[in-house]
């Protein structure tokens, strides 16, 4: 498990003793680019790219509230791996039928 969120370690020191998580460590985000900006255009989430390059091939999970088909699509064709990405409803956060979803995914075996 890692943060992938622009609070950095802040989520180490704010969030994770709420939830009872140790410590994680943080996906350092890129500076932006002129890819960026094309990204954008494209409707592709800035964290993306750096998020299937942090990783590597591996299977993971990402769940945010601004993941789009353009995403899932984009991490499809770019990453070898199995991945979720998962969006959730800001206003209500994570919740029973998204634990569920998360659950059933990774009980397939990826």
């Amino acid at each position: 498990m890692v943060w992938a969120t622009t609070w950095t370690d802040d989520a180490n020191a704010c969030i994770a003793p709420l939830l009872g998580l140790p410590q994680l460590p943080v996906v350092a985000w890129p500076e932006p680019s002129d890819m960026d900006e094309q990204d954008e255009r494209d409707g592709l989430h800035w964290k993306t790219r750096a998020l299937v390059e942090w990783a590597a091939g591996r299977s993971f999970v990402w769940v945010d509230d601004e993941i789009t088909a353009t995403d899932r699509a984009w991490a499809a064709a770019h990453h070898p791996g199995h991945a979720l990405l998962h969006r959730v409803d800001a206003g209500l956060g994570l919740t029973d039928d998204d634990y569920a979803a998360i659950g059933a995914w990774l009980r397939q075996g990826r």
